[in-house]
């Protein structure tokens, strides 16, 4: 087996979380994920298990119960799960993103209410944005909330939430001015869902990524506290939405050169291993060559993503920089699970192999996150 990537941020304090993170997901993510792939979810218990070690929320200051780390600690996390092959686990969207939105945004109140138990793993949260007629187009949610009293009422539907079953806390983006269509018009505003009204609807079936929960949300007249907005005043949910979604986009790039990184390790020990014509797959210059340009696409990647994660840390990341490394980085993913899998023959169109399941998966990352034409028009604008 190559040897591993070693980015040039890591640190000893790093490599020993990483060495924590991959201990984790080895022993108590991966032997479960055939059985999560049926369940359609992960345990509840592995939530709490990765907030007793300390895995979750971990950028997150340690007055609410964070890890207080950086951007590199998340980052790391992240990497591991990829390459212990446990995909299912929603820790990244709950730790590097949703968190990361009340402490940037929210209120004290919000952060001691929720993020020490979000970093136990006793709250387990997901975003809801997406809706069944929008897709990436945010400024034309549906949902809306309509002030009562001292409380909001929210009605409306998502679909596609990642966690979405599991969430005992939803941030949801909704319309506080039902009547425009102008930025100003979006806010985030939590859900507890326990609350009347809260609905659940199908745990969404989908081609790969399996153990990861996908679900509708369906809300119903909800009624929440006002200080379940998140920020001090209305309309402020777009700006915060893109200011956060450089962050997600960036958590994306790093599976997918991560994935890169495993699928062409995975292939190289593959074909030294199989035989075919009396000789190694590997033998055959068709495969020399495929796998000598799908390592090459996979230091450039590690060399992108980590300028693009050292900028990161050093609050210097643009947005289109980062709408650059999600789109190139995702698309490469594709491409070259695709092309390794070729080389396993038809053991690679099989759900038992890795590089199956990895093929399967892939696909999605060019859609969410805001889909790769998107991130192409993100870029064309700073042009």
């Amino acid at each position: 087996m190559a040897q591993q990537h070693r980015s040039p941020w890591m640190d000893k304090d790093l490599d020993a979380l990483a060495d924590l993170a991959r201990r984790f997901f080895e022993s108590e993510c991966a032997p479960h994920e055939a059985r999560w792939a049926e369940q359609q979810h992960v345990d509840r218990e592995v939530w709490v298990r990765a907030g007793e070690l300390g895995l979750l929320c971990m950028s997150i200051p340690e007055e609410y119960g964070g890890g207080g780390g950086t951007f590199a600690h998340d980052a790391v996390v992240s990497i591991e799960q990829v390459r212990a092959l446990a995909p299912s686990f929603g820790g990244m969207l709950h730790s590097g993103i949703i968190s990361h939105y009340i402490n940037s945004y929210g209120t004290e109140d919000q952060k001691q209410q929720w993020l020490p138990k979000m970093a136990t793993g006793e709250l387990i949260t997901a975003i809801a944005m997406t809706e069944p007629g929008t897709g990436s187009d945010l400024q034309a949610i549906k949902t809306k909330v309509v002030k009562h009293g001292d409380n909001y009422r929210i009605s409306g539907a998502k679909t596609f939430i990642s966690n979405g079953l599991l969430a005992d806390l939803v941030i949801v983006a909704a319309k506080t001015d039902p009547e425009s269509t102008g930025v100003d018009s979006v806010s985030l505003v939590a859900v507890e869902t326990d609350r009347p009204g809260f609905r659940r609807g199908r745990n969404l079936h989908k081609i790969g990524q399996h153990g990861q929960d996908t679900c509708e949300l369906f809300f119903d007249d909800v009624e929440v506290p006002q200080t379940n907005l998140i920020g001090d005043t209305e309309g402020l949910g777009f700006i915060q939405l893109m200011q956060q979604l450089a962050q997600e986009r960036l958590f994306l790039a790093i599976a997918a050169a991560a994935s890169i990184e495993k699928a062409v390790d995975l292939t190289v020990e593959y074909t030294k291993d199989r035989e075919a014509f009396g000789r190694p797959v590997f033998g055959f210059q068709n495969s020399q060559f495929e796998l000598a340009e799908c390592d090459t696409i996979k230091s450039v990647a590690w060399a992108f993503l980590d300028d693009c994660i050292t900028k990161h840390l050093a609050g210097e990341l643009d947005i289109p920089t980062a709408a650059k490394a999600k789109w190139w980085l995702t698309e490469q993913q594709c491409q070259v699970i695709d092309r390794c899998m070729q080389l396993f023959g038809g053991y690679g169109y099989m759900a038992e192999y890795p590089i199956a399941r990895m093929y399967a998966d892939a696909r999605i990352q060019k859609v969410y996150g805001g889909t790769n034409e998107i991130m192409k028009t993100i870029i064309a604008k700073a042009l």
